[in-house]
């Protein structure tokens, strides 16, 4: 199994979460969250102010998959996230040792 992490720009969330349902996901939790890499941030003007926005603001998607499933799942986030733009987010993948479905208890790929 493995387990897919993956930070993208807030207004793709859905595009990429019908895209997912479609190739097989069958769940997923997403998170708001801010950060930077590259582009470090940037600045915005306010009411005449100039202010530094050092966190931009993110999604992260969270997803445990089979093995089977997993490079279809990276390639499907990786091709409808994409804006050509800095910013365009990351995507971490885990090995993924165990899962376990509280409700029933099944363990492994069956708890996916």
């Amino acid at each position: 199994m493995k387990y897919i992490i993956a930070a993208i720009k807030p207004y793709k969330l859905d595009e990429v979460r019908e895209a997912l349902t479609a190739v097989g996901v069958r769940g997923m939790m997403v998170s708001e969250i801010k950060g930077f890499g590259t582009q470090s941030g940037h600045t915005e003007i306010y009411r005449g102010a100039e202010y530094a926005v050092n966190f931009v603001p993110k999604v992260k998607i969270e997803i445990a998959v089979a093995d089977t499933l997993a490079d279809e799942v990276i390639e499907t986030i990786r091709k409808v996230a994409r804006t050509d733009k800095i910013g365009d987010g990351k995507i971490f993948v885990l090995d993924l040792e165990q899962a376990l479905r509280v409700r029933t208890g099944e363990t492994g790929d069956d708890a996916l």
